[in-house]
């Protein structure tokens, strides 16, 4: 049986605008075919063993054909494969969905169009531009400014268009502004009609340029203004002083690199595109149980005499949740903690204990094991049994320290921490065009696993690859480990926490 293609517009370039229906199409794909207008965060979405295909332009490739891509759309649906076509902007506006469409109905391959959200629209609205305004604009117009002059000419009814609707909005025409100024102004348009061209909107890389008709072309060889951009014409242009609210976001124009474990939602990247950033999660660390028949029953073990520990100590977010996953496994539930004294290294630790009703001692000032020690002085007593559930890539200074206070601890490792297996070649492409801004990292083994797929996609020299690229640690002893490994560390937060981290960005980038 063939398959079915999903025609899907991308929307504009932030990945938060694309369509709930697009973004489901994304999901159960087969495969997906892109090109550079959409946002390769969207391909993060796919679902594991999921193809993707490239059709942009590579250094040793030219952009594939129109009639290639329809094709290959087609040769993948009669492979039984479901395929999901992501296209810029909406699919249907210059999009040349109609051919690709056309060939599949052909071939009788089922298809969908998934309107996208249009730059048309958009990209404006992101440079403080609305197309249409109650005093200055009540209509609008979309041309293609992508064409040759003598093209454009047989296209375009100038003499019309010109003054045909309040704004004009013309996709693709950076190249002609020129031509594109001077026939409207020939064609009773005023020359000091203001002009606007929005670059790459929505995106980390978003540029505005401002003139009038007249000028326009003179400001755009002058700033070397290049593709792709929206060019809006008219007097909502001058709306833009008052309603511009993108650029005045505290991390406007950063795309930044969020180091994490593949199955976690990422609370940072979240809070960076809240604040205007563009985050692009790359999944370097998988959280998994110990398959180790030993290791399995110095769980079974530890578990069984729960009632017996004086203190636990918690010191990631991690060992709380597989230490719960343990304990419903073994058919206990919190009274078996009920003798213990609950300790969390960290804010998040803490929190995440909060979540499961349990209050843990009071959180120390230093978010680190050693502020651990500290802060309980002499309430730790030799001859006290401890349990320490933690991961096997976990410091060993808090064990060793209070083995050397003369306490009975108990070391039992409830997760691994293990490196993915994914690659990205869209994550390379965007270092390669200088489009990563800077890096976080949230623990030691962020920071080792990252340098390691670096190698492991052919990067030879990583630290090098890294260079111009703002480095930003979560705590002192990540910071460490990125240093010891080779890496300038720009930025280390002030407390080893999520909001730290978020403040140390907005700092850098004030």
């Amino acid at each position: 049986m063939n398959g079915k293609v999903y025609l899907v517009g991308a929307g504009p370039g932030d990945a938060g605008l694309i369509t709930v229906k697009g973004l489901e199409c994304i999901k159960k794909a087969d495969v997906v075919v892109y090109d550079r207008l959409a946002n390769p965060r969207l391909l993060q979405s796919m679902r594991p063993g999921a193809q993707k295909v490239y059709v942009g332009k590579l250094p040793d490739r030219h952009t594939m054909k129109q009639e290639e891509i329809n094709q290959l759309l087609v040769d993948l649906a009669l492979e039984g494969k479901t395929v999901t076509r992501l296209k810029g902007g909406d699919p249907t506006v210059f999009g040349r969905v109609g051919e690709e469409a056309e060939l599949l109905r052909e071939n009788g391959i089922r298809y969908e169009i998934i309107p996208g959200i249009t730059s048309a629209i958009s990209v404006p609205a992101y440079a403080g531009i609305p197309v249409t305004h109650r005093d200055m604009a009540s209509s609008f117009s979309i041309i293609t400014g992508h064409e040759s002059p003598d093209k454009l000419d047989r296209m375009i009814q100038w003499d019309k268009l010109a003054n045909a609707t309040g704004t004009l909005i013309f996709l693709m025409g950076v190249a002609k502004i020129g031509y594109i100024s001077q026939q409207l102004i020939t064609n009773g348009r005023q020359a000091s009609t203001p002009v606007a061209l929005v670059r790459w909107g929505t995106r980390a890389e978003q540029e505005t340029l401002t003139g009038t008709l007249a000028d326009i072309e003179d400001k755009v060889k002058a700033a070397n203004f290049q593709a792709p951009a929206v060019i809006v014409v008219g007097d909502v242009v001058l709306q833009r002083e008052k309603l511009m609210w993108a650029e005045y976001m505290p991390l406007f124009g950063k795309r930044i690199l969020v180091t994490r474990a593949r199955s976690q939602a990422s609370e940072l990247a979240s809070r960076i595109e809240e604040l205007g950033g563009e985050s692009y999660e790359f999944p370097v660390i998988e959280i998994v149980k110990p398959s180790d028949p030993i290791e399995i029953l110095n769980i079974e073990k530890s578990f069984s005499e729960l009632e017996s520990y004086d203190w636990i100590f918690f010191t990631s977010v991690n060992g709380v949740s597989f230490f719960f996953q343990h304990l419903q496994e073994q058919g206990l539930d919190i009274r078996s903690l009920h003798r213990a004294k609950i300790v969390a290294v960290g804010p998040a630790t803490a929190e995440a204990l909060k979540l499961r009703s349990i209050m843990p001692e009071q959180l120390p000032e230093r978010f680190q094991a050693e502020g651990i020690v500290e802060m309980l002085g002499t309430r730790l007593e030799a001859g006290q049994k401890v349990l320490l559930p933690r991961g096997d890539k976990g410091r060993m200074w808090l064990p060793e320290k209070l083995t050397e206070m003369g306490l009975d601890v108990t070391n039992t490792v409830t997760y691994h921490t293990v490196i993915t297996g994914e690659e990205d070649d869209e994550l390379l492409r965007m270092f390669d065009e200088s489009g990563i801004h800077a890096i976080t990292f949230t623990s030691s083994s962020t920071v080792t696993n990252f340098l390691t797929i670096m190698k492991r996609m052919g990067i030879q020299d990583p630290i090098k690859h890294l260079e111009g690229v703002e480095t930003f640690c979560i705590g002192e002893i990540t910071a460490k480990t990125a240093m010891d490994a080779g890496l300038t560390v720009g930025r280390v937060a002030e407390e080893a926490t999520i909001d730290s981290l978020v403040n140390s960005l907005c700092g850098w980038n004030a």
